[in-house]
C-alpha cells in the first residue's frame, strides 16, 4: 500500500507552543552528556576511536542471533460469528543478525556489532527511524503543529510514564514545602495503579475523576470539568497533568470517542494542563458489541489525512491528531503487540519535550537492550526491499534516524491479526457472562391447587459493559443481592455490631472461586480505586476479568466456572462460613490457592 504524504510543513500550521514552564526543575537543570556528543564522531569513516570507552566488538560472545518470527497473516483478521477466530497459520520466516554489516551485503537492515555496543538514548537507528516513520506518516498523521511530533524509544511503558513524570512534576514534601505548591494529578476513578504509584513518591496529590462508559467524563457531578471549575486551592495548586488510558481503558475497557476526546483536550488548553495518553491496547479496538453488531471498518474520524491503511483508519484517533498546542504526551509499548518481556517501547511528544526526555534518558537508563531491538526490528519490519535497505546504509547517522522509506505493511497486518484474536475471545467470554447474569429460583407451591402455578424469582448477579478495547473485562458483582448481605446478631454468632459488608462478601467470594471445583481467580477491584477512599467505598463491588491470558480454549471454560462459582457462593446462607473463607486469605499459602487455577485476573503487568 502507497504511503501517505510524509509530514511537512503545511501552510497554516503554527509550531507547538512553548510550555517549558510545566518542566521540573532537574529536567531544566540537565545538559547533553559529553561522552553521547563523542558518539557522531565515532562514524567517521576510517577513524581511529581512542575515545570512547567501547568494548572491541570482536569480543563480544554473540556470533548470530537467530529466530523464526511468525509470518504477519498469522492470525486472521475476521471473528466467527461463534466469538472466535479461525486457526492461526503457523508458517514462520527465518532471520539471521549477523556480527558485522561488512560480513554481508548490504540488504541487510541490523547488525550486533551496531545493536550490541553502546548506542544513542533516542534507540537503535533502524529501529528507531520505522518507529518514526509509522508514528508520523500512519498513526498519527494529523497532528496539527509545525513539523509534526518525534519519537524516543523507552524500556516499556511504566519507563515512558515515570520520565514524564521526572519531566513536569517538582517533587513536594509534605511539612517542608507549602501545601499550595503540591502538584496533582487527575485520572480516572478506577486506574491501572502503576501510575498513581509513580507519581506519588515525588509528592503528587492523585485527584480522581469521574467514569462512564467512554472512560474519563466531563461533564456532570465529579467530571472533569466539575473538578477544574471548583477546584480547592487549600488542598495545593490546580492538578497540571492527567493521566489516562484512552482506548481500552484499564480496568473498564471503555474507549474515548473522538469527541470526548475534543472536549477534555479543550479543557487542557484552557487550564493549561499536560495530556498523557498511556496507551498499550490502541489497536485493540472492537466492533462486536452485545447485539452482535459487527460494523464494517471505515474511517472513525473526520481528519483529513488517510493513515494510508484501511485497518488504521477504522481506529479512534489519539489526541495528539487535535494537539494544536503540543500538549499531548503518548506513551506506547511492545508489551501487548510483541511480548512484555522486551521491555521495549516509545514516547511520542512535540520535539521540546522530546529533546529533554533525551536528556533524561542520557544519565538513566541510556538506551534500551540492544538484543532487544534488535530482535523486535527484524520481527516488525520484517522483509524489507533491498533497494530501500541500501538506501538506508548510504546515509548518516542523524539522517538514518529519520529515515522514512520503509514498508509498513506487514507491521499493520499483524496488529490487525491482533485485533481479530482477542476480539473473538472478549466476545466469547461476554456472551457467557451475559447469560448467567441473574439467579432464577422458582417457588414450591403451599397447596395442592397450585400445582400449576410456580412463581420465578429473578435475582441479578452482575452487570458489565461489553469491553470497546483492550483485554478487560469490569464486572459489577451485586453483593447487595446477597441473601447474607447485612447480616447481623445472632446470625453471626451474638458478635455485636459485626457486619456482612460489601467488602468482606468480596474478599469471600475470591477465595470461593479460587477453590475446586472453580479454580478461576480476577483481579479484586479494590486494586484499581485511585485513592484510599475510592477502594473503601467502590471499588469492592467490582472484579476485573482478562481474557487475554488464558490460551483460546481455555478462556471459555474458565468463564464458565466463574459464573457457575457466583451462582453458586449466593446459594451460602451460614455467616461462619463466610468467615471461614476470608479466614484462608491468612492461613493458606500462594501455592495452595494457585495449584490448577485459571487466570482471568492477576496480570500484573496490564
Amino acid at each position: 500500500m502507497a504511503p501517505p504524504p510524509a509530514i511537512s510543513q503545511a501552510a497554516g500550521l503554527s509550531p507547538p507552543r512553548d510550555l517549558s514552564h510545566h518542566f521540573s526543575q532537574s529536567t531544566k537543570n540537565r545538559g547533553a552528556s559529553a561522552v553521547k556528543q563523542l558518539y557522531k564522531f565515532f562514524q567517521i569513516p576510517g577513524v581511529g576511536n581512542l575515545a570512547g570507552g567501547l568494548p572491541n566488538p570482536g569480543l563480544f560472545p554473540y556470533d548470530t542471533l537467530e529466530a523464526q518470527v511468525a509470518l504477519p497473516n498469522r492470525w486472521p483478521v475476521e471473528v466467527n460469528k461463534n466469538g472466535s477466530a479461525a486457526a492461526p497459520k503457523h508458517a514462520a520466516s527465518h532471520f539471521v543478525i549477523p556480527a558485522k554489516d561488512d560480513q554481508v551485503d548490504l540488504s541487510k537492515k541490523i547488525d550486533l556489532a551496531t545493536a550490541l555496543q553502546y548506542g544513542t538514548a533516542g534507540g537503535y537507528p533502524p529501529l528507531l527511524s520505522f518507529v518514526r516513520q509509522f508514528i508520523r506518516n500512519h498513526l498519527h498523521p494529523n497532528v496539527p503543529y509545525l513539523d509534526g511530533p518525534e519519537v524516543i524509544l523507552t524500556t516499556g511503558a511504566t519507563d515512558g510514564f515515570s520520565k514524564a513524570v521526572e519531566l513536569i512534576v517538582e517533587p513536594w514534601v509534605a511539612g517542608r514545602d507549602p501545601v499550595e505548591d503540591r502538584p496533582g494529578m487527575l485520572c480516572e476513578t478506577y486506574v491501572y495503579m502503576n501510575a498513581p504509584n509513580t507519581a506519588l513518591p515525588r509528592g503528587v496529590q492523585v485527584v480522581p475523576v469521574e467514569v462512564d462508559s467512554e472512560g474519563m467524563s466531563v461533564d456532570g457531578p465529579g467530571g472533569l470539568k466539575d473538578v477544574l471549575e471548583n477546584w480547592d486551592y487549600s488542598k495545593g495548586r490546580l492538578p497540571h497533568f492527567i493521566y489516562s488510558v484512552t482506548t481500552g481503558h484499564n480496568p473498564t475497557g471503555g474507549l474515548q470517542s473522538l469527541e470526548r476526546r475534543k472536549a477534555i483536550y479543550a479543557l487542557c488548553c484552557k487550564y493549561d494542563i499536560i495530556l498523557i495518553e498511556d496507551e498499550p491496547y490502541w489497536n485493540l479496538q472492537y466492533r462486536v458489541d452485545r447485539d452482535g453488531r459487527t460494523p464494517s471498518q471505515e474511517k472513525a474520524h473526520g481528519l483529513s489525512k488517510s493513515t494510508g491503511y484501511e485497518f488504521l483508519d477504522s481506529l479512534v484517533p489519539s489526541s495528539l491528531n487535535l494537539d494544536t498546542e503540543g500538549r499531548v504526551i503518548r506513551v506506547d509499548t511492545f508489551s501487548k503487540t510483541i511480548a512484555p518481556g522486551c521491555r521495549l517501547g516509545w514516547i511520542t511528544a512535540q520535539p521540546a519535550f522530546i529533546e529533554r526526555f533525551l536528556r533524561i534518558t542520557e544519565t538513566s537508563t541510556q538506551q534500551p537492550s540492544g538484543f532487544v531491538q534488535s530482535l523486535v526490528a527484524e520481527a516488525i519490519m520484517g522483509q524489507q526491499p533491498e533497494a530501500t535497505t541500501r538506501r538506508f546504509h548510504a546515509l548518516s547517522p542523524k539522517e538514518k534516524a529519520s529515515f522514512e522509506g520503509w514498508s509498513m505493511d506487514g507491521w499493520v497486518r499483524w496488529l490487525a491479526g491482533l485485533r481479530g484474536v482477542y476480539e473473538g475471545r472478549m466476545a466469547q467470554m461476554s456472551t457467557i457472562l451475559d447469560e448467567h447474569s441473574f439467579e432464577l429460583k422458582q417457588s414450591t407451591p403451599v397447596r395442592d391447587s397450585d400445582t400449576e402455578w410456580g412463581v420465578i424469582t429473578k435475582t441479578r448477579l452482575l452487570s458489565f459493559d461489553w469491553p470497546k478495547g483492550g483485554m478487560f473485562i469490569w464486572v459489577r458483582i451485586h453483593f447487595e443481592n446477597h441473601p447474607l448481605w447485612q447480616a447481623r446478631g445472632e446470625a453471626i454468632g451474638g458478635e455485636a455490631g459485626v457486619l456482612v459488608d460489601g467488602p468482606l462478601l468480596a474478599k469471600a467470594l475470591m477465595v470461593f472461586l479460587s477453590q475446586k471445583p472453580y479454580l478461576v481467580l480476577a483481579a479484586p477491584g479494590a486494586m484499581f480505586g485511585a485513592t484510599a477512599e475510592i477502594q473503601r467505598e467502590r471499588t469492592w463491588k467490582y472484579s476485573r476479568l482478562c481474557f487475554a491470558a488464558e490460551d483460546e480454549d481455555v478462556v471459555g471454560p474458565c468463564a464458565t466456572r466463574y459464573v457457575t462459582g457466583i451462582q453458586k457462593f449466593w446459594r451460602i446462607k451460614s455467616v461462619a462460613e463466610i468467615k471461614k473463607l476470608v479466614a484462608k486469605l491468612d492461613t493458606e499459602s500462594v501455592e495452595e490457592l494457585e495449584q490448577g487455577m485459571g487466570n482471568l485476573g492477576l496480570m500484573a503487568g496490564c
